[in-house]
């Protein structure tokens, strides 16, 4: 739940801020170390399924922007970005399950 948790949320808020904010959470609740590798994993991973993702989204696709004037939408992204990203959430929840 963790995993799946930290990859949505980390759509919406920067993998590092979201993993301060949430790593408190989890120690003083005395979580286990596959449940901190699931909140690194998912932060991490999900930074590709979205421009929102990682600021580094945004900043290769305004340089592409600049040199060849062509944009990529939000959801023009998202349907490169998705995909691999559930394939490595479902990869990371069977390492996890076999930890």
């Amino acid at each position: 739940m963790i995993l799946t948790i930290s990859a949505i949320v980390s759509q919406f808020i920067s993998n590092v801020p979201l993993v301060a904010l949430y790593l408190p959470m989890l120690a003083q609740a005395g979580a286990s170390t596959k449940e901190l590798i699931a909140l690194a994993a998912g932060s991490t991973i999900a930074g590709n399924m979205t421009i929102l993702g990682a600021a580094s989204n945004v900043i290769v696709i305004q340089n592409a922007e600049k040199k060849s004037g062509d944009t990529l939408s939000f959801f023009e992204f998202a349907r490169v970005g998705v995909p691999p990203t559930i394939a490595n959430i479902l990869i990371y929840w069977i390492y996890l399950v076999w930890l």
